[in-house]
């Protein structure tokens, strides 16, 4: 059944239509969007707090800017469901995250609204310097452009890096801090005490109400108003004599802090800073989950709860009354604890995920030993870097596409140095419904070519817990395990550990007719094709290689000496990856056989369930047959 928007979100089919209401129609719009949201999400699952924390921030905004001529960028994106509702996507949002419908995050060939793509987060601010100076150099000095930053966004470095360059550029941009003291977990880190204080301060605030007071009158002075803004600006400098302030040490004009939930006061607040030239910043205070009770009291599980009664906030559960396997995710944060038990020098490192990647088990039980460093990758991996060096051994745990932005110190800070770091990629593969921004593809292959680091992934959670083994071993040097988002294959997982020799394989089946090479979660899906298989009379080998560097080159020139038809499988990309490196192998080896490489194809994939982008990928069970037999009807 479609859910129906209220009264007057029906009829806002684009901002224009927004802007014909008047300014206390906004409050009902509010309550009408936030239900329009909860209704939606609550049978179709997604990210749900942050955007019930921006709703009346989303409304003001579309309210007073001239979008899309005007410019927002959301950072994170999962806070823009609202930004979509009012943009034209109103009727198309039950399609959110599903296969082939709306994307969960802004995506610019989605709709001309969505000025910038996002899904990682701290991009804003750069992103916005770039647009802003492209207006000024095309002569477009009526064009605003702003940046919602919010949901821990600011810890990460990239977005200093735009404050720092944004506030000598003198560009006429505005950044809106969205501050709910919360990422996907609490936030952490000296800047979020720093913004608190700010929010604390009797005598800041005092002195910016009377700014304020000041700004309301600024319509009524025209041509003066860039000297009423300057006697503004003056007026804060002073109050930064008594409390200084980062923004302002910056050159960015500060602004607030405010209530991010009235509706009537944003918009006149933001009509104020249209008239104000130069960097300004605006600090908003929401609460992620407004208006969901459930939802405010716990935002780390509301932040993407999954299915829920919208009436009784009850999170719904599977129907099944069989006990299901661990998410992959909790085999690592307990195993880590069981290791830590054992070995006093492990530490664990994450960059704000730690229900994420469930580090937050070692933060409860051994919280001198578990660090959340916030959204900072970078300073992860190279403070993990620093622990080693001094003969700890650190298990730095980052999804796998988040990893990406931290591959300099990869490089330069762990690998060049041969320090013995640990590399947890939780979400390696295709990841879902999150899409093409958090798909965890590209590690075999961007890890794998450099020097000194081993490369592996487990085909179950057995193997995890012996690989994770092996990784705090003395001298094993930088070790990369990346595993896959959901669940295993076996309930009964918490097997006695053991050390697998590093770049060892292993037979899983013997054959005769063709084989199969495996690394990764989807030897699991060669496992049932070759059932499949052996039922029609085909004789099929199953080789779980489990590192993609180094290789077991043994095993492979028995296996390339035996066969002449082989098939290679990852849930990584196809180019540069663990089917590559099989290639390589055989080349310089001056094997002859047939070698048919299965990964992710070169382009990027879209979102959808697991299974469906899979199959997507003829990387199911069903396209495994298929390619086996094709592949057996060649003539090599």
């Amino acid at each position: 059944m479609q859910i129906k928007p209220g009264q007057l979100l029906r009829k806002i089919d684009s901002p224009d239509d927004l802007k014909k209401l008047s300014s206390e129609e906004l409050l009902q719009l509010s309550k009408e969007l936030r239900q329009y949201i909860i209704d939606i999400v609550s049978s179709n699952p997604g990210h749900f707090g942050a955007s019930l924390g921006v709703v009346e921030l989303t409304i003001a905004l579309h309210y007073v800017f001239n979008t899309p001529y005007d410019l927002l960028v959301w950072d994170v994106g999962h806070q823009a469901y609202g930004h979509k509702i009012l943009t034209g996507r109103r009727d198309v949002f039950e399609t959110n995250r599903k296969y082939k419908g709306i994307s969960g995050f802004p995506k610019p060939d989605e709709s001309i609204y969505d000025s910038f793509g996002v899904g990682h987060s701290s991009t804003s601010i750069s992103a916005a310097l770039g647009m802003a100076i492209a207006a000024k150099q095309k002569g477009e000095d009526d064009r605003q452009i702003v940046a919602i930053i919010g949901d821990g966004s600011m810890t990460a470095g990239l977005a200093f890096e735009g404050l720092n360059n944004a506030g000598i550029a003198m560009s006429n941009i505005l950044v809106i801090l969205n501050d709910n003291n919360m990422a996907i977990d609490p936030n952490v880190g000296a800047f979020k005490e720093y913004l608190l204080d700010i929010t604390t301060s009797q005598t800041y605030n005092k002195i910016k109400d009377d700014i304020w007071r000041l700004l309301g009158k600024l319509s009524k002075y025209g041509p003066d108003t860039r000297r009423i803004a300057q006697k503004i600006e003056s007026g804060i400098k002073l109050a930064m004599l008594k409390q200084s302030n980062l923004f302002e040490s910056m050159n960015f004009r500060y602004f607030g802090p405010v209530d991010g939930h009235d509706v009537i006061y944003l918009t006149k607040v933001l009509e104020d800073l249209k008239n104000i030239p130069g960097p300004k910043l605006l600090h908003v205070h929401t609460k992620k989950g407004k208006g969901f009770k459930t939802a405010e009291q716990n935002q780390t599980v509301w932040h993407a709860p999954g299915k829920f009664n919208k009436d009784t906030g009850e999170i719904l559960k599977s129907d099944s009354k069989l006990e299901l396997p661990p998410k992959y995710q909790d085999v690592f944060g307990n195993t880590l604890v069981e290791l830590a038990e054992k070995n006093e020098k492990i530490i664990g490192i994450t960059p704000a995920m730690p229900s994420g990647s469930s580090m937050n088990i070692m933060m409860e039980k051994m919280p001198e030993r578990a660090f959340d460093v916030g959204i900072a990758e970078q300073h992860a991996v190279t403070f993990s870097a620093g622990l080693a060096i001094q003969g700890l051994m650190p298990f730095c745990n980052i999804y796998s596409s988040f990893m990406q932005r931290a591959y300099d110190q990869v490089i330069h800070d762990v690998a060049l140095q041969n320090l013995n770091v640990v590399f947890c990629l939780d979400r390696g593969g295709l990841v879902g419904a999150d899409g093409a921004t958090h798909h965890g593809v590209f590690d075999i292959a961007y890890m794998r070519l450099i020097p000194n680091l081993v490369v592996s992934s487990p085909m179950n959670e057995e193997e995890l817990r012996n690989l994770m083994f092996t990784a705090q071993l003395d001298n094993q040097g930088p070790f990369v395990i990346r595993y896959p988002r959901g669940r295993g294959t076996t309930v009964n997982w918490r097997s006695p550990m053991k050390e697998i020799k590093t770049g060892k394989g292993r037979i899983i089946k013997e054959g005769e007719d063709l084989a199969f090479l495996s690394i990764g979660p989807l030897g699991n899906n060669i496992v049932k094709a070759c059932d499949i298989l052996g039922k029609e009379n085909i004789s099929t080998a199953h080789y779980d290689l489990r590192f993609a560097k180094p290789l077991d080159e043994e095993l492979l020139h028995e296996i390339f000496n035996k066969f002449d038809k082989i098939i290679s499988i990852e849930d990584g990309t196809i180019i540069g990856g663990f089917g590559s490196a099989i290639l390589e192998f055989m080349n310089s080896s001056n094997y002859n056989a047939k070698l048919i490489r299965l990964g992710i194809p070169d382009n990027f994939i879209e979102h959808g369930s697991q299974d469906e982008l899979y199959a997507e990928c003829g990387l199911d069970v069903k396209g495994v047959v298929k390619t086996a037999k094709e592949l057996l009807a060649q003539k090599v």
